[in-house]
């Protein structure tokens, strides 16, 4: 389990073919000291596991259910990309609840720079209409984020600058692809709500 807030943005240092998935390999941070093999880490949103480590790099392996629901299927050398540790019971939840089980991908509509921060419009997938409300939780990269406006067709959310600076955000454009994760309560709200009795 994560909260969705950043630790650190690293660059991926290699990717190769693995059968129908992938391995990569991420720069270590200097604050990721005693990490073990197994350990998992939310890497923009989607929850690895270390395959193995050295004084310098990470390697994670991506399934290829991993590849299907992210924008993994396309990662290359050079990609920033942002990584959490999994929380562990003393911390404290800064964000929200984030499973790093990433939904799928959605697409930046537009950034605007706003006087403190900058504005994101995403697309809203219409298999998330009911998961998306206005002043709710959603996670965008595995960074912890709250809905500020929702449309028809797409919703928006405030990013301030110690994100902006802390995440690969800042090397988003607009028409990139993006792992999304709703909130973990929606989700669970909605599956009640269905399998409530129709009168």
């Amino acid at each position: 389990m994560f909260t969705g807030i950043i630790e650190e943005t690293v660059k991926v240092k290699g990717v190769e073919d693995a059968g129908e998935g992938k391995r990569i390999q991420i720069e270590r941070p200097d604050d990721f000291k005693n990490i073990s093999s197994g350990e998992s880490i939310c890497l923009c949103g989607a929850c690895l596991t270390v395959e193995s480590f050295d004084s310098s790099m990470i390697d994670f392996f991506l399934a290829e259910e991993t590849l299907n629901k992210t924008w993994f299927s396309s990662v290359s050398k050079g990609d920033e990309v942002n990584l959490e540790r999994s929380l562990k019971p003393e911390d404290r939840m800064s964000g929200h609840i984030v499973q790093g089980h990433v939904e799928q991908t959605t697409q930046i509509l537009k950034v605007e720079e706003l006087e403190e921060g900058w504005n994101f419009k995403f697309e809203k997938p219409d298999n998330l209409e009911n998961l998306l409300v206005h002043k709710g939780f959603v996670t965008i990269e595995g960074i912890s984020l709250t809905v500020t406006e929702i449309e028809p067709k797409s919703f928006s959310v405030t990013v301030i600058p110690e994100t902006w600076e802390r995440s690969n955000l800042s090397e988003k454009e607009e028409g990139d692809k993006v792992n999304i994760e709703p909130d973990m309560m929606a989700k669970y709200v909605q599956k009640n709500l269905e399998e409530m009795p129709q009168s």
